[in-house]
């Protein structure tokens, strides 16, 4: 398999892994500070897109203006995102039933890594887009038989459905690359040469599981401003 949902969640499970093995708590924490650093970078890529198109910051802007749909290969195994809509008004509160992120965590054995990632991932990429949009996961797949995510006040209606931007879209390729240099990025900042070693061997794992190749094009995209479109 190529760059998909699951690498993606790969390379969170295994900086929390290395983190939390050397450093204990302070890597939890360092992981969780990583993980809102890489969100919100995503939602203010977001939030630049849809002010230069003159669109509102609001929270069908947001569900427009995603960078992902989700990959073929991942639909194709029956791994897709799968979520129904509970309520719309005047809270729209969603319920996850199938996700990828999910099931690569639980084969890496780390759900208290994926419910420490997921519950604060999405509530931090609209952090990002516009800290006004109130977005909270109130329980995940990894601790219950499935997801509550609910935004306050979202101004939707019943049955609406809203179509992504294709302008806006990234692939995974860049997605992977993004997760893998932010946590880099806040593991050397914190912890200096011992977050760079541990780093490296993020990246070595990652060229063990999912070969030469996509470990090169991880690291090509070394010196690339995530903050930016």
């Amino acid at each position: 398999m190529g760059f998909n949902e699951k690498a993606h969640a790969y390379i969170a499970a295994k900086y929390y892994v290395h983190l939390t093995e050397r450093f204990g708590e302070r890597g939890k924490a360092a992981f969780l500070h990583a993980t809102r650093y890489y969100a919100e970078q995503r939602g203010r890529r977001m939030a630049q897109r849809a002010i230069r198109d003159g669109q509102p910051l609001t929270y069908e802007t947001y569900c427009r203006y995603g960078e992902w749909v989700s990959t073929e290969e991942i639909r194709e195994a029956g791994a897709a995102n799968s979520m129904t809509v509970a309520e719309v008004s005047p809270d729209y509160v969603m319920h996850i039933h199938v996700c990828p992120w999910h099931e690569q965590f639980k084969e890496m054995g780390l759900a208290e890594a994926g419910v420490l990632y997921c519950s604060d991932l999405d509530a931090s990429i609209c952090r990002g887009f516009n800290p006004e949009i109130s977005y909270r996961t109130l329980q995940t797949l990894h601790d219950h038989d499935y997801c509550i995510q609910v935004v306050a006040d979202a101004g939707l209606s019943e049955g609406q459905t809203i179509a992504k931007n294709p302008a806006g879209l990234k692939s995974f390729e860049y997605h992977c690359a993004h997760s893998y240099w932010s946590y880099r990025e806040v593991a050397v900042s914190v912890f200096g040469a011992e977050g760079k070693e541990l780093s490296d061997k993020v990246l070595r794992d990652f060229e063990a599981d999912h070969g030469r190749e996509m470990a090169d094009i991880l690291k090509s995209y070394e010196g690339t401003n995530f903050n930016v479109i």
